[in-house]
């Protein structure tokens, strides 16, 4: 449904996980999000529920915030970009031409709307996970961290996890035996593969790789879904932009001493510094598109300057319809990523409506006077058909796997409410994984409160065993 290309998924594998190599943007999700997961027989994961454990880890440093939705006292800093490039007040402006309305905050219960977006930073600098609930208690007794370690296998006695096996950098393969539970944070690629290495998950899988079956879960490794997007390029006569060019070469140093002596300025932008929540169809309960909007002309994803001066905007489908899988055919090596994108043609419609609603944004006057000329897809780029081509050419996807593990209470699911895996006893799986339905919005805020929210389920099932 791309055209049969492989489509990279970049994964964080440091301390902090993919906090540490995102975008930083801080989007909790829509309300409706976590009400429909309660609905679905996850109790206890309605947005009510679920709103104190953001406020928890929340450290909000603008103290205008609404303070029944935002918390201050937390581990996770959370702050305004310190100084946005000039083009992203032109995006909100350019959407208001459109009546596209300016939204101040995304964390609020139902966001709507074109904004700047909060950022994981202090004072210019990135806060990972691993910088936050981490570094500040590096110290403890009962904290023990292995670097450039990787869990082979999850060990059982009968069906109660008891132990994993590892790999360490330098050590001979190691067994780490556990009186009490096993908390799996591998992420939505990760996680599933570990159980199925593990012996759980389809039995018929399991038995076809020469794995040994541990508990039959068909639905380890489903569900997998993604934000699909599309990203368009402008280019402009402006020199505004973040871009490498012989008139912005001054720029770059003093943007550099902007950095070293006040922490300001392009070094401390997160690059994806504007965007939003928008409705491809008035009728719509809520939004189904996000625009990443980037100061730079983009021509692959992840360098940090481009040459030449323009624009970049990531269109994504915000609840994707279409579903692929992560599998394994031998016990050894990679497991196998099917990301299913575009699948359901519905998808694909509600990106070219995205994309169509995008371009209107940019032809408005604020970016109109900047001589602006769409490079790709290119304005010849018209019809459904044209753009539905380009979009299976190009499509990709906002780095947010979910759903792998499922939380639930029918047969698909892979973790009961509480995160624990099915079938087995002492295991439960806390990230991104667990989620029945992507959240609407970038996916590092949820996966923290998940993790909030495991925390206290944990210590609490502990009091009651």
């Amino acid at each position: 449904h791309c055209n049969n290309r492989t489509i990279k998924i970049p994964r964080g594998k440091v301390l902090g996980g993919s906090s540490s190599i995102n975008g930083m943007v801080y989007i909790r999700g829509h309300e409706e999000d976590f009400n429909s997961w309660s609905r679905n027989g996850c109790y206890g994961w309605d947005y009510k529920s679920i709103l104190p454990y953001f406020k928890r880890s929340e450290s909000n440093m603008n103290i205008t915030m609404d303070k029944n939705v935002h918390g201050y006292n937390g581990e996770l800093s959370v702050s305004d970009l310190i100084e946005p490039n000039p083009l992203s007040e032109r995006f909100i402006n350019a959407a208001k031409k459109i009546q596209i309305k300016h939204c101040n905050d995304f964390n609020v219960a139902k966001p709507e709307g074109v904004g700047i977006y909060q950022v994981n930073q202090k004072n210019g600098k990135r806060v990972s996970s691993a910088d936050a609930f981490i570094t500040p208690i590096i110290n403890r007794k009962n904290l023990h961290i292995y670097p450039l370690t990787t869990v082979d296998k999850i060990l059982f006695s009968g069906n109660k996890a008891e132990g994993v096996i590892i790999k360490r950098k330098g050590y001979p393969e190691q067994i780490i035996k556990c009186s009490k539970e096993i908390i799996c944070s591998l992420g939505s690629i990760g996680s599933p593969d570990l159980l199925l290495k593990s012996g759980i998950g389809d039995a018929n899988q399991i038995k076809n790789f020469g794995g040994t079956v541990i508990s039959n879960v068909p639905g380890v490794g489903n569900n997998l879904h993604d934000h699909v997007d599309i990203m368009t390029v402008f280019e402009t006569s402006s020199s505004i932009s973040y871009g490498l060019s012989m008139t912005y070469a001054p720029n770059i140093f003093k943007e550099s001493f902007k950095w070293i002596f006040s922490n300001r300025g392009m070094f401390s932008s997160n690059m994806v510094e504007c965007g939003g929540f928008i409705k491809t169809n008035n009728a719509l309960s809520r939004p189904d598109v996000q625009f990443h909007f980037i100061p730079i002309k983009k021509s692959t994803r992840g360098r940090l300057l481009e040459i030449g001066h323009g624009i970049s905007l990531h269109t994504c489908v915000l609840r994707p319809k279409s579903r692929g899988k992560i599998t394994r055919s031998t016990i050894s090596g990679p497991p196998q990523i099917d990301l299913g994108l575009l699948k359901d043609d519905r998808d694909l419609k509600c990106l070219i409506k995205g994309l169509r609603i995008g371009r209107s944004i940019i032809a408005q006057l604020p970016f109109s006077s900047d001589g602006i000329n769409e490079i790709s897809p290119g304005e010849a780029h018209v019809s459904e058909h044209e753009l539905s081509k380009f979009i299976r050419e190009n499509a990709k996807t906002v780095y947010h796997p979910v759903g792998t593990c499922a939380m639930g209470t029918d047969l698909k699911s892979v973790v009961d409410p509480r995160l624990r895996v099915k079938g087995v006893k002492g295991l439960r799986i806390a990230d991104a994984s667990i989620m029945p339905n992507i959240t609407s919005g970038n996916t590092n805020a949820p996966t923290i409160m998940i993790a909030e929210k495991a925390s206290d389920m944990i210590l609490e099932d502990k009091l009651v065993a």
